[in-house]
C-alpha cells in the first residue's frame, strides 16, 4: 500500500512536470488519483492540482522541486 497520493487531471502540464520531478527525486511509489469526474475531489482540489499527500493528510501543493519532494517523502 503506498504512503502518497498525487491528485492530478487529466491533459495537466503541471501535472507532467511533477511527475518529473517525483521522478528525479526517486519518490517513492505512490497512488495517482484524478479529480475530473469527481465533484468532491474537484471542489477540493480544483485550479490547485498537482497536490501531493501523504497519508497523515499532510500536503504539498505544486510548485515542488526535488529537494522539497524528498524531505517530503522523509
Amino acid at each position: 500500500m503506498s504512503h502518497f497520493t498525487l491528485f492530478q487531471r487529466d491533459d495537466c502540464h503541471l501535472c507532467d512536470q511533477a511527475l518529473a520531478v517525483l521522478a528525479e527525486a526517486r519518490f517513492p511509489d505512490f497512488v495517482s488519483v484524478w479529480i475530473d469526474d469527481d465533484d468532491g475531489l474537484e471542489a477540493r482540489y480544483g485550479a490547485r492540482v498537482p497536490v501531493l499527500r501523504r497519508e497523515d493528510g499532510v500536503e504539498l501543493e505544486w510548485p515542488f522541486d526535488v529537494e522539497t519532494a524528498r524531505r517530503f517523502a522523509g
